[in-house]
């Protein structure tokens, strides 16, 4: 992507994204059990359910990016669906890798911790499952990708209802919500949101400023919303989950994510893409980010003081483990490792007319 093209405030987002992670993680991670009924405690892992909506959004609004980027190539829409295809193999694979690490790394853990449903799993299915979107023009694929985020968080309550008895767990796992993994029920929906809101931004890029105005606008009432909606006596199903599978709870957090993403874009305006600023910088490296933190907070590593800290102790951890994230993102690791792979790649052959004949 050019730089100078680039939305500034995406990666300010995936940055809050991060933050917002690092605290809620370490808390949930190092606190006294009898402490998590302490108000900051539970302010902590309320907003703490926000960044995965926020990375899972933003996954779908770069394949939204990806794919307005063959547009402009050129490629036909075999080519583009086998781009998007690829975005989503790139997904899984990475996902494996990051489960077949924390595996070998937590000496004796069951091989089912391989397969695990993590948030790079649900980018992976979701990112293949909307993947056919790259057949359609640009202005269809907003709309169709809306349809899909709306379709995907209806179904889920309903997805629950089903008898999944008869299916191998691994694929329940995948699909039926579940509060320990992050199933395409409802999870995909943000992705689809994503896309169409990423198709959104490309097709009409002169009127970024509109958008963004309309975003924060559009996030404010369907959080109101989707708030009254979520607290009327009757229900038009029959067995629902809040906090599990609610469609109500997908709309909430998608319009917060909407007005986010408007906040950041006022943020950033006068930002240079090529200077990163705190927030950017922690967005530009998530996924290194997040990849180490897990191992760290989650990992082995500080068995000595899982479930002993105080809320103070944990505050002063979490500051202390996002100076640590900081200077790791600093290193600018993902960068010199592209530049190291550029250098290993064999020369292109010269063109058949500069061979002497």
């Amino acid at each position: 992507m050019d730089p100078t093209d680039r939305v500034l405030a995406l990666d300010w987002l995936r940055g809050l994204g991060v933050l917002i992670m690092l605290q809620g993680h370490l808390f949930n991670s190092f606190a006294r059990a009898d402490l998590h009924n302490h108000p900051v405690y539970v302010l902590s892992q309320f907003i703490g359910g926000m960044p995965a909506p926020i990375f899972l959004f933003l996954v779908g609004v770069t394949l939204g990016f990806r794919l307005d980027r063959g547009d402009r190539q050129g490629l036909p829409p075999a080519a583009r669906l086998r781009s998007a295809l690829k975005r989503a193999a790139f997904l899984a694979a990475i996902a494996f890798a990051f489960r077949l690490q924390l595996w070998i790394f937590a000496w004796g853990n069951p091989w089912t911790e391989i397969v695990r449903v993590d948030v790079l799993n649900c980018m992976a299915l979701g990112v293949a499952a909307l993947s056919p979107v790259a057949l359609l023009a640009p202005p269809k694929r907003i709309t169709w990708c809306a349809a899909a985020g709306l379709v995907i968080a209806a179904s889920a309550p309903l997805v629950n209802m089903l008898d999944w008895s008869g299916v191998p767990w691994l694929i329940r796992n995948y699909l039926v919500p579940n509060k320990a993994y992050f199933s395409f029920f409802p999870g995909a929906a943000y992705i689809a949101f994503g896309v169409g809101f990423g198709a959104l931004l490309r097709t009409a890029a002169p009127a970024r400023d509109r958008i963004m105005q309309w975003a924060a606008c559009f996030g404010l009432a369907l959080v109101v919303a989707a708030h009254y909606f979520s607290n009327l006596p009757f229900s038009i199903y029959p067995n629902s989950d809040f906090w599990l599978n609610s469609p109500g709870l997908i709309f909430i957090r998608f319009g917060i994510v909407l007005v986010l993403v408007a906040a950041g874009y006022v943020w950033t305006a006068g930002q240079q893409p090529e200077k990163l600023a705190f927030m950017r910088r922690l967005g530009t490296n998530s996924l290194l980010i997040y990849w180490v933190h897990v191992e760290l907070v989650y990992g082995r590593w500080f068995w000595f003081a899982k479930e002993r800290l105080t809320i103070g102790e944990c505050a002063a951890s979490s500051v202390l483990l996002i100076a640590l994230m900081y200077s790791l993102a600093t290193l600018n690791l993902p960068t010199h490792i592209k530049r190291r792979l550029r250098r290993w790649k064999p020369a292109a052959p010269a063109p058949e007319s500069a061979w002497p004949r």
